[in-house]
């Protein structure tokens, strides 16, 4: 354990916090939080960026921090399985077998990472009998970390651990939209057309943005692209639905945590009020993603 693990957490007072999945989530944030000091350590050197299928660059944190908490669950929980993006072999489908499933993305928002912003994360999540139960989303260089376990959604930082919910905002056009910075696309300015929102904010990590909505400070996100895996997914969609908030597809389906690691279907993540509007404006809109590819 790091030493401001300490500090940040056994000081929480919130009852019942470490009830049910206590010891995984206290793992989760020792193993975030020094994967999260080990990928800052190494953005002073020489990062060896390489790109991956999709035109998407991986650096040596990205295996190092991996590596770091890969190990760290295996040592705690050996029979559990575990997918990490940089896991060696990547299944092509997640095994509707495994009752306890572990999703790492250990950098989330790699190029924010190597442009030296603050707009990634490391991310670590949990599967229980196919539904997310259990999400880190921790962003080192702000030293803030959201999290989620079935007591509750929090964000800690600097010592202090606060219970978060989604906003109350309730029709689409009034909703703060977060957008990725990265893959800026022209659906999504439709996507804006369509609902009429002006206010948008862009970050790089998907879990940051979900985080986001989770605590009331956005509304909105909706990625219509297939680029998005279950890693991306499963650690701030834990913290989302907890905080109060709805991840679909494009067409309002929920996303499955036992099938295609890919989701092709686009995504939307809400704080659950605009969810069913949002919806059913924009999944016409991409009809294409029905189709069999």
């Amino acid at each position: 354990m790091t030493d401001d693990h300490d500090a940040a957490y056994d000081t929480m007072k919130l009852p019942g916090l470490f009830g049910r999945l206590g010891k995984e989530l206290l793992l989760s944030l020792d193993l975030a939080r020094d994967a999260g000091t080990e990928v800052v350590r190494l953005r002073g050197g020489e990062l060896d960026v390489e790109m991956k299928s999709g035109n998407e660059p991986v650096t040596v944190a990205d295996k190092r921090a991996s590596e770091i908490i890969v190990r760290g669950i295996r040592a705690q929980f050996p029979d559990d399985v575990i997918v990490s993006e940089e896991s060696p072999q990547l299944p092509e489908r997640l095994d509707p077998s495994s009752h306890r499933l572990w999703l790492v993305d250990p950098i989330d928002g790699t190029k924010d990472y190597i442009r030296g912003w603050d707009g990634f994360s490391v991310m670590i999540g949990l599967v229980v009998d196919g539904k997310p139960q259990l999400g880190v989303v921790h962003q080192p260089t702000l030293s803030r970390t959201f999290f989620a376990s079935p007591e509750g959604a929090f964000v800690a930082r600097g010592g202090t651990v606060t219970a978060i919910s989604v906003s109350a905002v309730a029709t689409a056009a009034d909703a703060r939209m977060v957008s990725s910075q990265s893959h800026r696309s022209q659906d999504l300015d439709r996507v804006k057309s369509t609902l009429g929102i002006s206010d948008e904010q862009q970050i790089g990590s998907v879990g940051v943005k979900l985080a986001l909505i989770a605590s009331g400070e956005r509304d909105l996100y909706v990625n219509p692209s297939s680029r998005t895996k279950a890693w991306d997914t499963c650690a701030p969609e834990a913290i989302l639905v907890r905080a109060g908030g709805r991840v679909t597809d494009l067409f309002g389906t929920p996303y499955d945590y036992i099938g295609e690691l890919a989701r092709t279907r686009g995504l939307v993540a809400s704080n659950g009020h605009v969810h069913d509007e949002v919806i059913g404006k924009v999944g016409p809109m991409f009809e294409r993603f029905k189709q069999p590819t």
